[in-house]
């Protein structure tokens, strides 16, 4: 049996969240099973979109009763109640084991229906406030890409969804498949859900942050070398108490966490770009060892080192 998928959409949509999930589950990929999909609407016919031009819907939302995932793509108005018997149709087929999806703004849909009430959610970091707000009761990390609670995934906006997509897509065919159709996109073939959309703070403010900024550059050129907090708090000359604060304050970050991205990112790139071995790109990435790089790779991305250069070489 083919896993159905049906996305929603609605009068004044924006074309491109609907295509996220359209060219991750609707597009044929070579090598990839298709799936039963189907764009479905309230009141399906001609919808208008946000761009100028209008779409033909087919489907109604009879196609969530059968639906083994329901994605709802985006919507138009946080302001704005979404139509009674869609909201109707998303509790019911939640109730029944489907897995029901809210990308971008469509969180405030899964929201509207209840179905985040006590779980952990995100959505466009411009919204953040509103939303909560809006739905005290729900559990929101702003700061992710995208979040998973049970069966109920939600997304931040724009290009986070498709990063979402093909987090379902490696969970239902695999790493190799999704990272396949993630090449024919030209987009990276697995981001973190819990890598931050945005850094309120991406420039120095002041002249703490001017030397800071300094010392992260330094870091990200000597990541071979062995770091601590302790250390770059003594390099900095601050206390550690003071440099965590700021630290956090710059990069939205631990330093820790930090430190492990900032190798992860020069690993991708020695791999995509390097013939250098495993052993090598871990030793100039700062892992110390071939066994610690495929750990944090395979649990970043999903995939080894050896698989991510094959995917970006294509051999």
């Amino acid at each position: 049996m083919r896993h159905a998928i049906a996305i929603v959409a609605f009068d004044r949509i924006s074309p491109f969240h609907l295509s996220a999930p359209c060219v991750v589950f609707g597009d044929p990929h070579p090598g990839v099973p298709p799936f039963e999909f189907a764009v479905c609407a309230p009141q399906p016919g001609r919808l208008a979109t946000t761009s100028g031009f209008s779409i033909v819907v087919e489907h109604g939302l009879d196609k969530l009763l059968t639906a083994d995932t329901v994605i709802v793509p985006s919507w138009r108005d946080p302001a704005e109640q979404a139509p009674a018997a869609l909201l109707a149709a998303l509790v019911a087929a939640h109730a029944r084991g489907a897995r029901i999806v809210g990308l971008c703004l469509g969180a405030y849909v899964l929201a509207q229906a209840g179905l985040l009430d006590g779980r952990a959610a995100t959505t466009h970091w411009a919204y953040a406030e509103d939303f909560a707000q809006r739905h005290p009761g729900v559990r929101l990390h702003p700061d992710v890409l995208y979040l998973e609670d049970g069966n109920v995934l939600t997304s931040a906006g724009t290009a986070a969804a498709i990063d979402c997509c093909l987090y379902m897509l490696r969970q239902q065919l695999g790493g190799e498949i999704a990272n396949s159709v993630a090449r024919r996109l030209v987009v990276p073939p697995h981001r973190q859900g819990g890598q931050a959309q945005f850094i309120a703070q991406p420039l120095p403010a002041n002249a703490t942050d001017t030397r800071l900024s300094g010392l992260l550059d330094w870091v990200r050129a000597h990541l071979d070398q062995a770091h601590t907090l302790d250390s770059l708090a003594t390099q900095a000359t601050m206390s550690r108490r003071t440099f965590t604060r700021h630290f956090r304050q710059m990069t939205g970050a631990t330093v820790g966490a930090w430190l492990l991205g900032e190798r992860l990112a020069l690993a991708q790139r020695l791999l995509e770009s390097s013939a250098h071995s495993v052993e090598v790109v871990a030793s100039l990435a700062g892992f110390g060892s071939a066994v610690s790089l495929r750990q944090h790779f395979r649990a970043a991305f999903g995939i080894s080192p050896v698989a991510w250069r094959r995917t970006f070489r294509g051999d």
